[in-house]
C-alpha cells in the first residue's frame, strides 16, 4: 500500500501546473499590518483537503474555478494576494500588491476512494493534495501567502487543497477563505469583511520584560527570510474517527456539562502521558481555542485564544474528569504575554524565533471550523480534513467535525475527527493505546 502510494504521488508531482490569479480590481497603496501574535504563528502553515466525488465537478473547468476568485473572493480578500517585506527596523508587514494566490493543478490515476483507503493506512498521502512551500523557499518577498490546489482523480472525482501561511490568519479564517470561494462558484457575493478587533497594546516596566516568555511558546534559532525551521524528529501525522455514540458515551460519564473537545482532549493527553519517555513532559499543556463565534466576515485574523493548563499529579494514572475538570477550571491564558513578548522580541528578531503549535503538547478546538461548509454544485464534501505544518516535536492534537457532523438527533452533533501530528514512534504506541484502552481507530 505505501509503495504505490509513493508512486502515484510522485506521478501527481510530475503533473502540476501553476499558476496564479490576482484580484480583478486594483487594491492601491495597502498595507496590512502584522500584529505580534501574527508574527508568532509565522513558522506555522494551515493545511486543509476537501474530496468531492464526480457529480460535485462535472464540467467545471480550471477557468470556471478560477474566475470567481477574480471577479468576487480576492478583492474582498486583497490580503491573501499580498507579499512580505519588512519596515525599515526589520519588521514584517503584508503589501498589498495584488501579486495573487498561487493555484496548483494536478492529475492522478486513482479514484477518490482509492487515495481515501490509501489515507487510513498512512495521511502523508493528503500532504501532496495542498501543495507544500513555506515563505521565503523562493524569497521571501515573492513568497505566495495562499496556495489552492486542484487535483483530478481517475474517476473526475476533484480535491481541493489550501495551503495557508499562518502569519495570515488561523484555521478558522483560512476555512472561512475557501467557504466564500465556495458560494462564489454558486453566483452568491460575500458581504464586505471587517477588521477583527485588534488587540490594545500595553507597556510593561523594562524590569519585567525578559520574563515575559510564556510557556506555550519555544524559542528557537532565527530562520532570517527562510520561514521554516525543522524538527528534531520524524514527524507523522494521522487522524482518528470517533463516531457521536462514542463521545455522547463519552460525555455521559463526566460531572460538568463538557464539548467533545474536553473529553477527547483528556483522553489523548492521558494516552499519551502512557507513552512519553518522561512523564513529566506532559505535565502542562498548552490549549489554543476560539474567542468568537462571529467570524464569517471578518478579515483574516489569528483570533484564537492560547493558554496553558498544568497538572500537579501523574497524568498517566488520572481519571479523564480529572482532566476534563482541569481543562475546564485552570486554564491560564497567554495571550497577552505573547503580544507583549513578540513586540519586545522586535529588535532580537535576528538571533531568534519561535514557535507555538508543539512548542508543548498542543490541543486546538476546531469544532466550530465549517470545513464541510465548502459547496460545489450544492454539494459537500465526502471528506474533508486539516492539519498543520511547522509542528514542534512535542505534537499537535486537532478536534475537528466529522464527515456526520451536525445530522439532526445526534446528541453531540456529530461526529468528530481528531487529526494528530508527532513524533513517528509516538504515534505508533498511541495508535495501540488508543485502540486497546478506548477502541479508537
Amino acid at each position: 500500500m505505501v509503495a504505490a502510494s509513493t508512486k502515484n504521488i510522485h506521478r501527481l508531482k510530475s503533473s502540476m501546473r501553476l499558476s496564479s490569479v490576482v484580484p480583478g480590481t486594483v487594491t492601491g497603496r495597502k498595507v496590512h499590518e502584522l500584529t505580534n501574535v501574527d508574527l508568532a504563528m509565522k513558522l506555522h502553515y494551515i493545511k486543509g483537503v476537501y474530496f468531492f466525488n464526480s457529480d460535485a465537478v462535472e464540467g467545471l473547468t480550471v477557468f470556471d474555478l478560477k474566475k470567481p476568485m477574480f471577479i468576487h473572493l480576492l478583492p474582498l480578500y486583497f490580503v491573501a494576494s499580498g507579499r512580505i517585506r519588512r519596515s525599515e527596523t526589520g519588521r514584517p508587514f503584508i503589501t498589498c500588491n495584488d501579486s495573487g494566490v498561487r493555484i496548483v493543478e494536478a492529475r492522478c490515476d486513482e479514484t477518490v476512494d482509492e487515495w481515501l483507503a490509501m489515507a487510513v493506512e498512512d495521511d502523508s498521502t493528503f500532504d501532496d493534495l495542498a501543495y507544500n512551500q513555506a515563505l521565503g523557499e523562493t524569497g521571501l518577498d515573492s513568497s505566495p501567502l495562499v496556495f489552492i490546489q486542484f487535483t483530478w482523480f481517475k474517476c473526475g472525482g476533484m480535491s481541493v487543497g489550501i495551503s495557508w501561511a499562518n502569519v495570515l490568519g488561523d484555521a478558522f479564517s483560512a476555512s472561512t477563505f475557501i467557504n466564500h470561494w465556495g458560494k462564489a462558484m454558486a453566483g452568491l457575493v460575500p458581504h464586505n469583511l471587517h477588521e477583527p478587533d485588534r488587540p490594545a497594546k500595553s507597556e510593561p516596566p523594562l524590569s519585567v520584560l525578559p520574563n515575559l516568555i510564556p510557556d506555550s511558546v519555544k524559542r528557537v534559532d532565527s530562520v532570517g527570510d527562510l520561514w521554516f525551521t525543522p524538527n528534531n524528529c520524524k514527524m507523522k501525522t494521522h487522524t482518528f474517527h470517533v463516531q457521536a455514540e462514542k463521545i455522547n458515551h463519552f460525555l455521559s460519564n463526566q460531572r460538568s456539562k463538557v464539548s467533545a473537545f474536553e473529553v477527547l482532549s483528556a483522553i489523548m493527553w492521558r494516552a499519551l502521558s502512557k507513552i512519553k519517555e518522561d512523564p513529566k513532559e506532559t505535565r502542562m499543556v498548552t490549549l489554543c481555542s476560539n474567542k468568537s463565534r462571529e467570524r464569517e466576515f471578518e478579515f483574516p485574523s489569528n483570533g484564537m485564544v492560547w493558554g496553558t493548563v498544568k497538572a500537579d499529579f501523574w497524568v498517566a494514572e488520572a481519571e479523564v474528569s480529572e482532566l476534563v475538570e482541569l481543562i475546564l477550571n485552570k486554564r491560564e491564558d497567554e495571550n497577552c504575554m505573547i503580544e507583549e513578548m513578540m513586540g519586545n522580541n522586535e529588535t532580537a528578531e535576528k538571533s531568534s524565533d519561535f514557535i507555538v503549535y508543539g512548542a508543548k503538547l498542543t490541543f486546538v478546538n476546531l469544532e466550530e471550523v465549517e470545513i464541510y461548509g465548502l459547496e460545489l454544485k450544492g454539494q459537500k464534501p465526502v471528506y474533508a480534513n486539516y492539519s498543520i505544518d511547522g509542528v514542534g516535536d512535542e505534537g499537535v492534537v486537532l478536534v475537528l467535525p466529522g464527515p456526520e457532523c451536525g445530522k439532526e438527533g445526534d446528541g453531540v452533533n456529530g461526529d468528530r475527527s481528531v487529526t494528530v501530528v508527532m513524533p513517528e514512534n509516538q504515534l505508533a504506541q498511541l495508535k495501540v493505546e488508543l485502540k486497546r484502552n478506548w477502541s479508537i481507530a
